[in-house]
């Protein structure tokens, strides 16, 4: 069973949480129209094994977004930092 370490609300199963993709992937410009930077942005992704990155919000807690490190290959949970807040030093 995957446990998310949430910062306001402690350690909580992966089941009140809704993945949300890769939080390495930057969006294209807000307003821009370019159809084909949204096109690969939404549907073109890459399936990482090992130490990854992830968007996950927690919708049966807090409702915060949440980065969280996971290593794909081995399931194992690092740290987990607000989203709207960068990346912890």
């Amino acid at each position: 069973m995957l446990r998310i370490p949430c910062p306001h609300c402690g350690e909580r199963d992966y089941t009140e949480f809704r993945y949300a993709g890769d939080a390495t992937k930057r969006r294209p410009v807000h307003g821009t129209e370019d159809v084909r930077a949204w096109y690969e942005h939404v549907f073109l992704f890459t399936n990482p094994k090992g130490p990854h990155r992830e968007y996950w919000q927690h919708v049966q807690g807090c409702r915060q977004w949440l980065v969280l490190e996971r290593d794909t290959a081995t399931n194992t949970v690092g740290r987990s930092w607000l989203a709207r807040t960068g990346a912890p030093s």
